[in-house]
């Protein structure tokens, strides 16, 4: 497994949205679908809006494995179940996003479950 490079972090770090897909049985990617996103401790997290029923976190979880697109760039991916940091993840959800109700719905309860960490392949 690789590892995101400085400038791949920062980049990611400073732009509001990313696109993820998992992929599908047959190795090709789901549709790419928008997502928030932060980056805590030097890793890319992301969380299901909809908690466990969103469609995109469906495929992703069907194999753990797929792509992420920003900023014209696409990296095949792994995405892991982590837990660890969810207290500093929804500070660092606040920060980016705001106090607001969708932020309030990315740290919510239904949401917490579904925090993946990403990490380039």
């Amino acid at each position: 497994m690789s590892t995101w490079t400085a400038d791949e972090l920062q980049a990611l770090d400073r732009i509001s949205e990313i696109r993820v897909a998992g992929r599908r049985q047959d190795g090709s990617l789901r549709t790419l679908t928008i997502v928030w996103h932060v980056v805590v401790n030097g890793n890319l997290y992301v969380r299901s809006v909809r908690g466990a029923e969103g469609s995109w976190y469906k495929g992703v979880i069907r194999h753990y494995e797929g792509a992420i697109s920003w900023d014209g760039k696409t990296r095949d991916v792994t995405y892991i179940p982590d837990a660890t940091a969810d207290d500093q993840l929804d500070a660092a959800y606040y920060k980016k996003y705001g106090n607001g109700s969708a932020t309030d719905a990315i740290v919510n309860p239904k949401a917490k479950p579904t925090t993946l960490r990403v990490e380039p392949r």
